[in-house]
C-alpha cells in the first residue's frame, strides 16, 4: 500500500487503512505500507516512512519527497509484492503506478475523497467550475491507469461513472470494529469535561475542516436552543477550520453551548465520547462514506444527519438514523424535537446497533482479500 496520509495524521483515510490492515492479516494478506514521515513519530509494523515537507495551504498534511518515495517503493516491491494498492491520488499514486509497471503487477486505488467538492475550500481564489473541471480530469486520467478502483459507497461509484471513468469500479465500504465502540464510559467522559450528567448533548466527531459543514451545525444550534436552552454541542476533532468556527460560535453567542474538545484517542476517549452523547449530528455534503456515523450507531447513539453522497447508504435505511433537513433553522428545530422524544431515541439506538453489525470490519476485509486474489491470479 502507498498513501500520502497516515497516522499520526487523523482522518478517514488513515482510519480505513488501519482498519483493513489488521483484518487483512487474518485473511492471509501481508500489507507493506509506504507513508509520509511526520514531525511527530508514529510507530507501526511493516511501515516504511518517507521524508516529507509541509504543505503551505494545508498544514496538517505532508508532501512526500519524490526521489526517496520512489526509491522506498521500489525497494519494498523488490522485497516481494504481488500487487500495489494506492490510497491517495497525490505522489503516492504516481509512484504506485510506476512501480506496478516496472514489476508487471496489478495496481488499484481506493477513491476515498470527493475532490471536486473538497478542493474549493483550499483554493478559494480560483473559480469553482474551473476547479471542478480540473478535479474531474485528473480523476479520469488517474483511475483509467489502474486495474480496478475501490469506492466506499454506491454514490461515489455513480459519481465516477458520471466522470466517464472506464476502469472497473468495486463498491467496498470500510468496515468498523463494532465491539470497540460498544463499551464506552459516558460518565467518565462527562466528568472529564465538566458536563453535568443530565445535560443533553449533541455530538459531532470528525475533521474540523471547512468541507465538513460544521458552521451549519452552529447555525442550527441557535434555533435548537430556543426549544432546548440547556443543549450542548460537543465538537470532537481538530483541523484547519477550528479558529474560524470558534469565532463563529462566539459571534452567535454560543460560548456556553458549544464545547470544542479536540482530537480524542480512539482506544478509550472516543468510545467514551460517543457514550456520553444523546444524538450524533452530521451536516457534511461531501462524504464518500461517513464512518463516524457507523461508529456512533455501534455505540448506540442515534444519528441525525444530512443524507448526501456517501452518507445516503447509512442514513436512508432509517435504521438508527434520521435524515435531517438541509436547512439550519429546520435542522435545529427537528433536532430539539428529537432530543425530547425518549421512546424514539431508544428505538433508534437499538436499530443502530444492529445495523452497525452489518458493517463489521472483518467481513469487509474478506471482500477486499477476494478482490486482491482475483487480480493476481
Amino acid at each position: 500500500m502507498l498513501t500520502d496520509v497516515y497516522f499520526p495524521r487523523v482522518n478517514g483515510v488513515s482510519t480505513s487503512i488501519e482498519t483493513f490492515r489488521g483484518d487483512l492479516g487474518r485473511e492471509g494478506v501481508e500489507i507493506k505500507l509506504v507513508a509520509p514521515a511526520y514531525p511527530t513519530p508514529h510507530e507501526a509494523a511493516d511501515t516504511w516512512r518517507v521524508p516529507s515537507r509541509r504543505l503551505p495551504f494545508d498544514p496538517e498534511d505532508r508532501l512526500m519527497r519524490w526521489d526517496p518515495l520512489l526509491k522506498t517503493a521500489m525497494q519494498t516491491a523488490e522485497a516481494g509484492v504481488d500487487m500495489v494498492h494506492v490510497q491517495t491520488p497525490f505522489a503516492a499514486h504516481y509512484a504506485g503506478v510506476k512501480v506496478a509497471r516496472q514489476f508487471g503487477i496489478p495496481v488499484i486505488t481506493t477513491y476515498h475523497t470527493h475532490f471536486e467538492e473538497y478542493i474549493q475550500h483550499y483554493l478559494p481564489l480560483f473559480p469553482k467550475p474551473m476547479l471542478k473541471s480540473i478535479a474531474r480530469h485528473i480523476a479520469r486520467h488517474q483511475c483509467d491507469e489502474l486495474d480496478a478502483v475501490v469506492v466506499p459507497s454506491p454514490a461515489m461509484r455513480d459519481t465516477l461513472v458520471e466522470y466517464g471513468i472506464k476502469a472497473p469500479l468495486h463498491v467496498l465500504p470500510t468496515g468498523i470494529p463494532v465491539d470497540h465502540f460498544a463499551n464506552g464510559d459516558g460518565r467518565r467522559f462527562r466528568a472529564r469535561h465538566d458536563i453535568p450528567p443530565d445535560q443533553p448533548v449533541a455530538l459531532y466527531v470528525g475533521r474540523v475542516a471547512h468541507e465538513k459543514n460544521i458552521g451549519f451545525l452552529l447555525q442550527a444550534m441557535t434555533y435548537a436552543l430556543r426549544q432546548r436552552p440547556e443543549l450542548l454541542l460537543v465538537i470532537a476533532g481538530e483541523g484547519p477550520a477550528l479558529e474560524s468556527l470558534q469565532r463563529q460560535a462566539a459571534n452567535l453567542h454560543l460560548d456556553h453551548h458549544v464545547r470544542f474538545v479536540g482530537y480524542l484517542d480512539r482506544q478509550q476517549e472516543l468510545p467514551d465520547c460517543y457514550a456520553a452523547a444523546n444524538v450524533f449530528v452530521f451536516a457534511s455534503r461531501t462524504e464518500t462514506q461517513g464512518l463516524v456515523l457507523l461508529e456512533a450507531m455501534a455505540a448506540g447513539l442515534p444519528v441525525f444527519a444530512l443524507s448526501c453522497m456517501g452518507t445516503k447508504s447509512i442514513v436512508e435505511p432509517r435504521r438508527g438514523a434520521v435524515a435531517a433537513p438541509n436547512d439550519p433553522e429546520t435542522f435545529g428545530k427537528e433536532l430539539a424535537d428529537l432530543m425530547t422524544n425518549r421512546s424514539m431515541l431508544t428505538a433508534l439506538a437499538s436499530d443502530g446497533r444492529q445495523f452497525a453489525k452489518e458493517w463489521s470490519a472483518p467481513e469487509r476485509a474478506r471482500q477486499l482479500a477476494v478482490l486482491y486474489r482475483s487480480l493476481v491470479t
